[in-house]
């Protein structure tokens, strides 16, 4: 492994690692089908969580109209989607873990940044930055801008995230990649979940 930096900043992403949004964006795309009559597979949408919602609306309506239906779906988000959602199991004793140690916490996260707040706060999230709407190696601005010297997330766009920023990728396998899957594609560690992430962390600031 290269190089360790200091954690003095922790960035985290939001879905599928430090937020179960699971039945959150499924009842978003039902009720999108309801309204347009459109036959959305949603437990095949939540199994890709992670790119830009642009994209996995692009599997379900001509290009033309995905601009409106994106607008559609974070008009009704906040409503449908934010009460639905939960913690991923550790995510609170992983944040707990950073501050313990004197770091600050950081969320980047694909989802816009209004939705992004709404989730963080309705969590209960006690972090330092949020920052949404940027997914792979595009999140690498914010971590950068924030001297994040790791990020973790559950995605391959996530490990972008962390290369672009020369940033600690650690990986959670708990999104729509195995453990096997995020090792193969260069992530620096790699979790089971979050509820590993502190006994990795005290690791990390004493090796």
């Amino acid at each position: 492994m290269r190089d360790l930096p200091v954690l003095d900043s922790v960035g985290f992403d939001l879905d599928l690692t430090l937020a179960d949004t699971r039945a959150g964006i499924s009842a978003v795309y039902a009720a999108l089908a309801a309204e347009t009559g459109v036959a959305i597979d949603t437990d095949l949408v939540v199994r890709r969580i992670g790119p830009p919602l642009e994209e996995e609306l692009g599997y379900w309506f001509p290009a033309d109209e995905v601009p409106a239906m994106a607008a559609r779906y974070r008009a009704i988000y906040a409503d449908i989607a934010v009460p639905a959602t939960v913690l991923m199991p550790g995510a609170a004793a992983a944040l707990d873990a950073v501050r313990g140690q004197g770091g600050r916490v950081i969320v980047v996260s694909g989802k816009n940044q209004a939705d992004t707040e709404r989730t963080v706060r309705f969590l209960g999230l006690e972090v330092d930055v949020v920052v949404g709407g940027l997914f792979g190696a595009d999140k690498g601005v914010a971590l950068r801008e924030h001297a994040a010297g790791a990020y973790i997330g559950d995605h391959t766009g996530d490990v972008d995230a962390a290369r672009a920023a020369s940033a600690v990728a650690v990986a959670v396998a708990t999104g729509a990649y195995d453990s096997a899957a995020l090792t193969a594609y260069g992530a620096d560690v790699v979790l089971p979940d979050l509820l590993a992430f502190p006994e990795w962390l005290g690791g990390f600031r004493t090796s």
